[in-house]
């Protein structure tokens, strides 16, 4: 490299990566790169790559998605390069053990994994005919692996270029755990990279033109190597990245090279951020979560510069899909962006993850502004396990947000998850009773014991019960490292006995739920108003069809009432309706047995949707073979 010029840079997103957005890392550093006057880096979109492969032998899209969205916890996606990485027999006949114990489609990772060393060598040349000095590679989940194994392939091809890793799987210990076990990586920048990347161009400059490398140590988190190999690490810096600095990302590439790909043939979207961090985190870090790592501080745009990179990216790329990947939603955007985007007159498609306690008002707004799909973090219906959670909302809460988000034709994301200490069988058991009559609301997409996450309470804490811990089954089947020391630094997620409800004592709620999905599509509950009568229509799966009418001036206020959770003998008080207590205490009991109502104890929610259903249920990712 001529001295005193940044280097020759190209950014590389690896699979597991989505084939229907480009990747916000390399969006974000590439304009980053913009900013500061430095060149911008090619791009090299393995993910596209890899799945066009997988096409041309007789695979699909639809396997290329199973492979990216099964089987995390137990690193399925990184095994299928664990052989490109280290040897042809690694981790094999422990995977097809592991996943016949899990579940895991181990059929379709063998018949993938079968590609993976030709596509790595394959990658690598494609990465180095753009002849660069960096290799900069996003290692985020599940990227990992197959990161690692190109990033060995160009350094036995060509040991002058420099590798650099970053992204989520390098935060905290791990990145600096990675690049101890693995000497072929030059450089892991840790955290956010907005403005430490282009930082560190500029300090690799200056190493050429003086001849020393004093000036990378100014590079916050930045793990490298002295003269003896072993491994220094920068200090993080005394503030994270402003919203401020958080750029416009440059999509460009990844756009140029769809036509040419098999994402051509997949709706694509746009990424988007509009905060980093958990506003709810920050305050009540729920047990479980480890997603915000060492930066949970929130930090969110101005509603004003997020409107306009928004607006931008559409206009720019013809594109009115849009997913954020906020943690949460910032709570003023109600007020402020999201009637913006409202009035913008764009037909959007916005996905963004919420609050679960969102009022009418919130739902009314993400719909007018086009956000048709919500992840409200959920989670389960059972109060007491909400509590033990962290997550700040009630059953009832939860419940309310079903139902608003169906009469907005929203649809809503959500897992039910156990495996919590101190968890009841009676406290699931008053509500699974209740799950017959949600038939007409979103299921969960299934229910699931919490895993053991790094940076989450149930890590950190062991007052929070999972005080023996191992590094999950998967992560020694992808990283070639005996000692489990040294691989539990490296990896997220870990293994732990079981905690909570047993397998046994958790049926009847995985039955319950199976049922409330076999009866969603069909089902419907409808209140109307009509004249002056408020007119409930019942015809959901497993219950007799009838129209409840509520007729008495007092039975309406307190439906309207019980419609927003208020108390509903205060709410009669104030509009001067009498009602004696035990007589409004046998009207409640028969809403229950009519399935009208869910409770939680002492607060209580009517179940009916208004007439103003938009759809029923989400629109598949199409799956598609060669010859579509």
């Amino acid at each position: 490299m001529p001295r005193g010029r940044v280097p020759r840079t190209c950014l590389v997103s690896m699979p597991w990566h989505s084939l229907h957005r480009p990747s916000l890392a390399l969006g974000v550093l590439r304009a980053a790169c913009a900013r500061e006057g430095l060149p911008v880096p090619v791009s090299y979109h393995g993910s596209l790559a890899f799945a066009d492969m997988m096409l041309r032998a007789g695979l699909t899209v639809g396997d290329y998605a199973e492979m990216a969205d099964t089987g995390f916890h137990h690193s399925l996606g990184e095994w299928i390069f664990a052989g490109a990485l280290n040897g042809p027999d690694f981790g094999y006949a422990g995977m097809r053990d592991l996943a016949r114990r899990a579940g895991l489609p181990f059929r379709i990772a063998a018949a993938v994994r079968e590609l993976a060393d030709e596509f790595t060598d394959q990658a690598a040349e494609a990465i180095l005919a753009h002849e660069p000095e960096l290799v900069g590679f996003s290692a985020t989940f599940s990227q990992t692996i197959a990161s690692l194994a190109v990033a060995r392939r160009i350094k036995d091809r060509r040991p002058g270029v420099q590798i650099l890793l970053g992204g989520y799987s390098t935060d905290g210990p791990m990145g600096v755990a990675l690049h101890r076990e693995y000497p072929f990586v030059d450089y892991v920048l840790r955290g956010d990279a907005d403005v430490t990347f282009p930082k560190l161009l500029l300090a690799l400059a200056e190493c050429h033109a003086t001849g020393t490398r004093d000036g990378l140590d100014d590079v916050p988190q930045l793990c490298r190597r002295d003269d003896d190999g072993a491994t220094r690490v920068s200090p993080c810096p005394s503030r994270l990245v402003s919203p401020t600095s958080i750029t416009t990302p440059d999509y460009d590439d990844w756009f140029a090279a769809v036509p040419a790909s098999v994402a051509a043939r997949v709706e694509p979207e746009l990424v988007v951020e509009s905060s980093r961090g958990c506003w709810w985190g920050a305050k009540h870090h729920c047990v479980f979560c480890g997603l915000n790592g060492t930066a949970m501080t929130y930090r969110a745009k101005p509603a004003e510069s997020f409107v306009d990179e928004v607006l931008g990216l559409v206009r720019r790329h013809r594109i009115l899909d849009v997913t954020t990947i906020d943690n949460i939603l910032p709570n003023e955007y109600y007020r402020s962006a999201l009637p913006e985007l409202a009035g913008a007159g764009h037909d959007l498609r916005i996905h963004y993850e919420i609050k679960a306690n969102a009022q009418i008002g919130d739902v009314a707004a993400l719909r007018a502004a086009g956000v048709w799909d919500v992840q409200p973090g959920i989670e389960s219906l059972v109060d007491d396990v909400l509590h033990r959670m962290r997550k700040g909302v009630r059953g009832a809460h939860n419940v309310r947000m079903l139902r608003d988000g169906a009469s907005a034709g929203l649809t809503i994301a959500w897992n039910w998850l156990y495996g919590f200490p101190g968890e009841r069988v009676a406290d699931y058991a008053a509500v699974v009773a209740q799950l017959p009559a949600l038939v007409h609301l979103q299921p969960p997409s299934g229910a699931a014991r919490i895993a053991l996450q790094r940076f989450s309470p149930n890590f950190d804490d062991p007052r929070q019960g999972f005080t023996e811990r191992r590094p999950a089954a998967g992560s020694r089947l992808v990283h070639d490292i005996d000692d489990p020391e040294r691989l539990a630094e490296l990896v997220y997620s870990f293994d732990t006995p079981d905690q909570g409800l047993t397998a046994e004592e958790v049926t009847p709620l995985v039955d319950a739920l199976a049922s409330w999905t076999a009866g969603y599509a069909g089902s419907a509950l409808i209140a109307r108003t009509i004249d002056d009568l408020v007119v409930i229509r019942d015809r959901r799966h497993g219950w007799a069809p009838v129209d409840h009418v509520l007729e008495h001036p007092r039975e309406i206020a307190a439906w309207r009432a019980l419609e927003t959770g208020r108390a509903p003998l205060r709410v009669l008080a104030e509009q001067n309706h009498e009602w004696d207590p035990d007589d409004f205490g046998h009207w409640l009991r028969r809403l229950e047995e009519a399935g009208l109502v869910f409770t939680d104890g002492n607060l209580w929610i009517t179940l009916a949707t208004s007439p103003t259903v938009a759809r029923k249920t989400p629109l598949p990712l199409p799956v598609l073979t060669p010859s579509a």
